[in-house]
């Protein structure tokens, strides 16, 4: 059921896309997974491939039972929440539909809101503007800095030094800058071998 207003109770959520798909960045690419986009975000990178998701008033309130019946639908085991930035609603009606249906949970977040639901992996993929909080910092099951210029990986050392010790640490390349950084960051890994390389493996085979 789709309808329009806002819902802080978290029944409702601004749903810009959901599809069935493989997961394209971080340690679990080549995982089928089924993608739930939440509108909403003012952390609003230059460089980011989903501004369509960013006003949350552009997107019908849709009730998560919805959801969650598509997702069974899909025979998905898995759903990846992203966005736009998901924690500015509260996940935690959603995630515990999911759950309850044996579904695993996993978050895609720029850490930046106060952490809501329970997730099997949490991805933090911070961002210069908007820091994350330190509850989320505390819990990241990976973490996934994008490289556009040089300096970003003066940040990703900082917020690698603020993560659990058993985060995964990626280093990912701004797609619009693929071919510029991608020989540094091949280059800092293997000088920083605790990092690993992360590629948008979805743009690459055309897929969702």
């Amino acid at each position: 059921m789709k309808t329009t207003g806002t819902d802080i109770s978290g029944h409702m959520l601004p749903l810009v896309e959901e599809f069935y798909s493989v997961q394209g960045e971080g340690i679990n690419t080549g995982r089928a997974a089924y993608f739930v986009r939440i509108g909403g975000c003012d952390v609003c990178c230059s460089w980011c491939d989903t501004k369509y998701s960013w006003n949350a008033e552009l997107h019908p309130m849709v009730d998560i039972e919805s959801i969650a019946a598509n997702v069974a639908a899909a025979g998905a085991d898995s759903v990846v929440v992203t966005g736009g930035e998901p924690l500015m609603w509260d996940m935690g009606p959603l995630c515990d539909l999911l759950r309850s249906g044996g579904t695993e949970t996993f978050l895609e977040t720029s850490g930046a809101y106060p952490l809501t639901g329970k997730w099997d992996w949490i991805t933090l993929s911070p961002k210069k503007n908007s820091p994350p909080l330190p509850e989320i910092l505390n819990v990241a099951n990976e973490l996934k800095v994008v490289i556009q210029d040089g300096t970003d990986f003066e940040e990703a050392e900082k917020y690698s030094h603020k993560v659990g010790p058993g985060c995964k640490l990626l280093l990912q390349p701004e797609w619009s800058r693929y071919r510029e950084m991608i020989s540094a960051i091949t280059e800092y890994v293997k000088k920083n071998p605790r990092w690993r390389v992360s590629l948008q493996a979805h743009k690459f085979m055309h897929i969702p």
